[in-house]
C-alpha cells in the first residue's frame, strides 16, 4: 500500500471511529439550571434590570437546551414571591421585608417566562435555614422573631430546629401555600437539612432529644428520622395538593465512605449524608418519598477525596428507583483537564459517562450563570453539540403513564405575517388528560416520519398554534403535532403537509 492509501484510510478510519462514538442526543432529558438568589447577585437590582437579567439568562439558557429551571425562592425562611407566611427576601430588595418597587412577583413573572419557553419551572426552597451568615437583620413577622424558642445558633447561621414536630409542619404549611397558588412544575430543596458541620461545634439539640427521643437511644438515628419524618410529610402535602408537581431533592454528593458502610459506601474520603448531614437519601429514593434526585457530583474526574467517575457510578448503581439527574458544577469542569486527554477539559468526559449511565437521565448545571457567561465555552459546547436537539421530560409513570388524547383539525391559515399551522385541544377531563404542551415536527418530502428522533422537534409550545416559515415551491414539508400531558406523556400524531 502506497503512502497515499495509507493516509486515505487513515483519516477514513478516524471518521469512522468519530461516527462510532458520537452518540445521538435522547429524546427525553431533563437538561436543568439553577438560579440562584443566595449570592447577592440580584441585590440593588431594579425591576426593570432583574427582569432584564433574568430574562437574558432564559434567552441563552433556552438556546443551550436547557429544559428547566431550578428557581430559588425562599434561602432564609423569606420569599421572592408574594407571601403572607414569610417576609418578602432581601436577596430581592436589599432588606428582610421590603416589597420591590415597583411592584413585582418573581416566582409567578419566572413561571410565566418558562413556560412561554417550554421549559419547567421548579421552585427552590430551602426548607430549615432561617438565617445565613451575613444577614444582620430580621423583619418582624419572620419566624426566628416570632419564635425564637423554635430556632438553634449554628456557626452565625439560625436553623428551624428538625427535632420540632411545628417546625415540619411550618414548613409543609409554606409549601402548600406555594403549590396551591402557583403553577409550578416542580418543588426542589437541596443539601442543606441538619447543618454541615463544623469542627468542635456541636449541633445544641440535646434538649429536644431528651424530651422527646421517639424511642431512640442513639441522637444521630434520631435526627436523621426527624429528617425522614419530614420528608415524607413533604412529599405527601405536595401531591395532596397536587400531584402532578415534582418532588425533587438535591443531596451533597456522597452518601456514605465505604470505611463507614463496607458495604454500600463509595470509595470515597469526604463528608456524608447519612452519617454527617442525618439525611437518609436512599431510604427516601427507594420508598418512593421524592420523584427525582440529583446528587451534587460538583467534584472533577479524579479527584482524590470524591472522584467524579466514582461517585457517578455509585449514584447509578444504587438510585435507580426514581429518575436520577446529576448536579454538575460548571466552572469546575472546565478548569480541570481529562486524565485521558490533557489537551481538553473534562465536559466531554462526563458526557461520555452520562451516556454510559443506564439510570442517569438529566443533568443539572451549577449554576446558571456560569453556563450564559460561558465559561470554558461550556454553554457553546451544549448549544452546538451536546444539547443541539430539543428534549422532553423524562417520564414518571409512578405519578401518571397515560397519554392524553391527540390534537384535533389541524388547519393552515394564511395570515398578515405568513402561514400559521393551527389546531384544536384534545378534550380532557382531569390533571391525568388534560393536554399542555404540545410537540411539533417537520419531515421533509419523502422523508419517513419517526417522532422518535429529536432533531425534528421544531417547536414545544403551549399555544396552540406554530407559525410556518415562508413556503418554497418544491420543498414540501409534513408537519405533526402530539399534545403532552403535565407528565409529558404523548399522545398519537396528527399531520398536516405543507
Amino acid at each position: 500500500m502506497n503512502k497515499r492509501a495509507c493516509q486515505y484510510f487513515s483519516l477514513l478510519l478516524i471518521a469512522l471511529c468519530a461516527t462510532i462514538t458520537t452518540v445521538a442526543a435522547p429524546k427525553r432529558e431533563f437538561r436543568g439550571a439553577w438560579i440562584q438568589c443566595v449570592n447577592g447577585q440580584f441585590i440593588g437590582m431594579t425591576t426593570e434590570k432583574m427582569q432584564q437579567t433574568l430574562r437574558y439568562q432564559l434567552n441563552e439558557l433556552q438556546r443551550d437546551g436547557v429544559n428547566a429551571i431550578i428557581f430559588q425562592v425562599r434561602p432564609e425562611c423569606d420569599a421572592l414571591y408574594e407571601s403572607s407566611l414569610e417576609p418578602w427576601s432581601r436577596f430581592l430588595t436589599g432588606r428582610q421585608g421590603k416589597a420591590p418597587s415597583p411592584y413585582w412577583d418573581p416566582l409567578q413573572w419566572m413561571i410565566d417566562e418558562c413556560h412561554a419557553r417550554g421549559m419547567e419551572l421548579h421552585a427552590w426552597i430551602n426548607p430549615y435555614r432561617a438565617k445565613t451568615k451575613n444577614t444582620s437583620d430580621l423583619a418582624q413577622n419572620h419566624i426566628a422573631i416570632r419564635h425564637p424558642e423554635r430556632v438553634f445558633s449554628y456557626d452565625g447561621l439560625f436553623i428551624l430546629n428538625p427535632g420540632m414536630k411545628e417546625n415540619c409542619d411550618y414548613i409543609c404549611q409554606v409549601v402548600d401555600d406555594i403549590v396551591a397558588r402557583y403553577d409550578v412544575d416542580g418543588l426542589h430543596i437541596d443539601d442543606y437539612f441538619y447543618p454541615y458541620p463544623v469542627s468542635g461545634v456541636a449541633i445544641p439539640d440535646e434538649r429536644e432529644f431528651r424530651l422527646s427521643s421517639n424511642g431512640f437511644r442513639n441522637i444521630a438515628d434520631w435526627r436523621r428520622d426527624n429528617v425522614n419524618v419530614f420528608i415524607k410529610q413533604l412529599s405527601e402535602t405536595i401531591h395532596r395538593r397536587k400531584p402532578w408537581v415534582k418532588f425533587g431533592v438535591s443531596p451533597f454528593g456522597i452518601y456514605r465512605n465505604k470505611k463507614s458502610a463496607p458495604e454500600i459506601g463509595s470509595q470515597t474520603n469526604g463528608l456524608q449524608n447519612y452519617d454527617d448531614l442525618y439525611a437518609d437519601v436512599l431510604l427516601w429514593v427507594n420508598n418512593g418519598w421524592i420523584d427525582y434526585c440529583v446528587p451534587q457530583i460538583y467534584w472533577e474526574i479524579g479527584n482524590r477525596a470524591a472522584d467524579y467517575e466514582e461517585l457517578i457510578r455509585w449514584w447509578n448503581r444504587y438510585a435507580s428507583k426514581r429518575p436520577l439527574y446529576i448536579g454538575e458544577d460548571v466552572e469546575r469542569t472546565v478548569k480541570h483537564a481529562d486524565p485521558a486527554n490533557p489537551n481538553s477539559h473534562q465536559l466531554p468526559a462526563k458526557r461520555r459517562l452520562h451516556a454510559e449511565m443506564q439510570n442517569v437521565s438529566g443533568t443539572v448545571l451549577w449554576y446558571a450563570k456560569a453556563v450564559v457567561d460561558n465559561v470554558g465555552n461550556y454553554g457553546t459546547a451544549l448549544r452546538n453539540d451536546y444539547w443541539r436537539t430539543p428534549a422532553l421530560q423524562p417520564l414518571m409513570p409512578f405519578i401518571d403513564g397515560k397519554a392524553p388524547k391527540a390534537p384535533k383539525r389541524l388547519k393552515i391559515l394564511p395570515m398578515e405575517d405568513g402561514n400559521v399551522l393551527f389546531w384544536t385541544a384534545p378534550k380532557g377531563k382531569s390533571w391525568l388528560d388534560e393536554a399542555v404542551q404540545y410537540v411539533v415536527y417537520r419531515f421533509e418530502k419523502g422523508e419517513r416520519i419517526d417522532t422518535s428522533n429529536p432533531s425534528k422537534i421544531v417547536a414545544i409550545t403551549r399555544n396552540t398554534f406554530f407559525r410556518l416559515p415562508q413556503y418554497q415551491p418544491g420543498r414540501r414539508a409534513t408537519y405533526v403535532v402530539t399534545a403532552l400531558d403535565r407528565m409529558s406523556n404523548e399522545s398519537k400524531s396528527v399531520k398536516k403537509k405543507y
